[in-house]
């Protein structure tokens, strides 16, 4: 699987945030994790210069290089990253390198600078190109909570993705009531693959909060075929169902007729093998129909699979869906 196909641990969606930087003259950091495209203005200024949007430092005189830090949405292994450089074109850096640290709670501004801090370099200092998806694979296998994104020597970049797997505090989560959502991205939760993802990405199902609009849920395009669409989503840790909520929100001429909801326990199965026909699927909601635009709960029509740790949820035939929550208690 190509690291852009997994979570973007930055996301302004799960809390990314661009913390400090040392110069944002000419565009402020926040740019940088903005979850839209970047887009270009013909002729718009500031009373700094050329509006862009991204991050953007102004000309360096001295020796040396312009850096911001990161505050991760989720921590989690970082795989890769993306470099977004589009419209710098005579303003991007000539390199970038990226570094790591894992802080156990939520750090100052002050305690981000210190000295002490232990700052690994992930990302050793490479080319870049400008107006440009700059693609880096990460070879680090530690948990990282922060990042210090360093440009050199100065000059523009229109957004970063840092893609990885989000790493749960699961002492943390075994402190709680003991019941979790265990399809959340903020659990470890990843939706593998789908059918199809024509008009709203798949990761939006397992979101936190509720959808903004009818474009931050998982939206197939219309069959017009036999056969429905689909998807599978590995929890971070296995687990028993207890609830379910499929919430259509927003999706009023386009939600599925009906869904339907199997599990299995694939533990040791590799990603790839879990759309294999050998593959022994167990219902825990048969095929029911659905209303537009509603959270609709399950619990009692559930039926027990046991412990599972994939799901693979289906649409009747087509449609979209908001948030997908699947309820249940961690296996000891």
């Amino acid at each position: 699987m190509e690291f852009t196909e997994l979570i973007d641990l930055a996301s302004e969606k799960l809390g990314g945030a661009v913390l400090v930087a040392n110069d944002e003259f000419f565009a402020p950091k926040e740019n940088l994790l903005k979850q839209i495209a970047p887009i270009f203005l013909e002729g718009e200024y500031t009373d700094r210069g050329k509006w862009m949007d991204g991050w953007e430092t102004r000309r360096r005189r001295t020796p040396g290089f312009d850096w911001c830090v990161i505050r991760l949405g989720l921590p989690g292994i970082v795989r890769g990253v993306v470099v977004d450089t589009s419209f710098f074109r005579g303003n991007y850096p000539e390199h970038c390198s990226l570094e790591a640290t894992a802080f156990s709670a939520l750090p100052t501004e002050a305690q981000l600078l210190d000295e002490s801090v232990s700052w690994m370099p992930i990302l050793p200092q490479m080319p870049l190109t400008g107006d440009s998806q700059n693609s880096f694979p990460i070879h680090y296998n530690e948990r990282v909570t922060h990042l210090r994104f360093k440009i050199y020597p100065d000059g523009g970049v229109a957004r970063l993705r840092v893609y990885g797997e989000v790493l749960p505090d699961w002492e943390r989560i075994k402190r709680g009531d003991g019941e979790i959502d265990l399809a959340a991205v903020e659990n470890g939760g990843r939706v593998l693959s789908c059918s199809d993802m024509f008009f709203g990405h798949r990761h939006n199902l397992i979101m936190p909060g509720r959808a903004a609009n009818m474009s931050d849920g998982w939206e197939t395009k219309r069959r017009r075929g036999p056969g429905h669409d689909w998807v599978i989503i590995k929890f971070g840790a296995a687990g028993a169902i207890n609830q379910l909520e499929i919430d259509t929100s927003y999706f009023k001429g386009n939600y599925p007729e009906s869904c339907s909801l199997e599990a299995c326990n694939a533990e040791g199965l590799s990603d790839e093998s879990l759309t294999d026909l050998s593959v022994q699927w167990s219902d825990v909601l048969a095929r029911t129909k659905l209303q537009a635009h509603t959270r609709h709960l399950f619990d009692h029509e559930l039926m027990n699979a046991g412990v599972v740790t994939h799901v693979r949820f289906n649409i009747f035939p087509d449609g979209g869906v908001s948030r997908l929550r699947v309820f249940g208690t961690l296996a000891e």
